[in-house]
């Protein structure tokens, strides 16, 4: 089988790229170049909201399409949002043109939002608030939101759109990656909420399996058991802050002006409650189990 990887040069494209070279034909397609590529993935340097991104998917036909070409970490909210939501819809409509047959989306649970009324753990049919305190990363909203109605409206096209919990990894971008780096921590004086992760490893793992059993649906996947901020920073080797809110708030804002903390003020809502996720629909679906143990993971984070 031919998959096409949009955002292969990133760090979990190229995870997921050695995985499927085991089995299939991978050909990449990014903005970015990739030192080092195996010699068998063929990259193809093309903006998704190009006419090149459409010359790529004529040339090389795969069967199956991983999305990961997301901006998560972009000042720049009107280039995020041409990406995120532009891209995407770009993307979305030329593989049904061309006749793509599976089709994987990487979503967020940061999608669902952090709210004081969230139930613990949430099924996929919670509706998507995050723009409602965060509005920096409502297009991420918006993109899961596009490829939901994909979903429906290409029955055709085995399409999975996958919400994971927090992404932890060596080298991981991820924003609670970045946040669990920080030597210091500011959390919120008085809140200490239930967190939940993945590896990046285990998430390469389950976007593989998403295209090779051809799984449909929304889902969200998990790691291990959800534990409080307070015991994830201190396993990642790092220290709490607990500030007053606006204090807490002060300093994040300050901090992401200035290129030290990886989210703005606004995201200080997942630092006071819970958007924990149900992954059982995945686990049923798919017969997926993280196979990374949580808390080495979390004392890899920093290398």
């Amino acid at each position: 089988m031919k998959v096409l990887i949009t955002g292969a040069a990133g760090r979990l494209g190229r995870l997921v790229a050695r995985r499927l070279l085991e089995d299939h034909e991978v050909v990449g397609l990014d903005t970015s170049a990739w030192p080092g590529r195996p010699r068998e993935i063929t990259l193809h340097r093309a903006d998704l909201r190009k006419k090149s991104t459409d010359d790529v998917l004529r040339r090389e036909q795969p069967e199956a399409v991983v999305h990961l070409a997301s901006l998560r970490h972009v000042f720049d909210e009107r280039l995020r949002h041409d990406v995120n939501v532009g891209g995407t819809r770009k993307l979305l409509d030329l593989c049904a043109k061309h006749g793509v047959r599976r089709l994987v989306v990487l979503s967020s649970s940061y999608v669902y939002g952090a709210l004081p009324e969230n139930p613990f753990y949430m099924a996929e049919d919670t509706g998507l608030s995050v723009s409602r305190h965060y509005p920096e990363i409502r297009d991420l909203a918006e993109l899961d939101t596009l490829a939901s109605g994909f979903l429906w409206h290409y029955p055709e096209v085995a399409t999975a759109i996958l919400r994971p919990a927090s992404v932890l990894g060596k080298r991981s971008p991820s924003t609670m990656s970045g946040y669990l780096q920080l030597e210091v921590s500011p959390t919120v004086m008085g809140f200490d909420p239930m967190m939940q992760f993945i590896d990046e490893e285990d998430l390469a793992r389950a976007i593989v399996r998403c295209v090779e059993q051809k799984a449909r649906g929304v889902f969200n996947v998990t790691g291990g058991a959800a534990l409080p901020l307070h015991s994830a920073i201190r396993i990642a080797g790092g220290r709490a802050l607990p500030l007053p809110e606006p204090l807490c708030r002060a300093l994040i804002g300050m901090m992401f002006r200035l290129g030290f903390a990886p989210a703005p003020s606004d995201a200080v809502d997942f630092l006071k409650y819970p958007c924990t996720i149900d992954g059982r629909a995945f686990r049923e679906a798919t017969g997926f189990v993280a196979e990374h143990d949580l808390l080495q993971s979390l004392r890899s984070v920093r290398g």
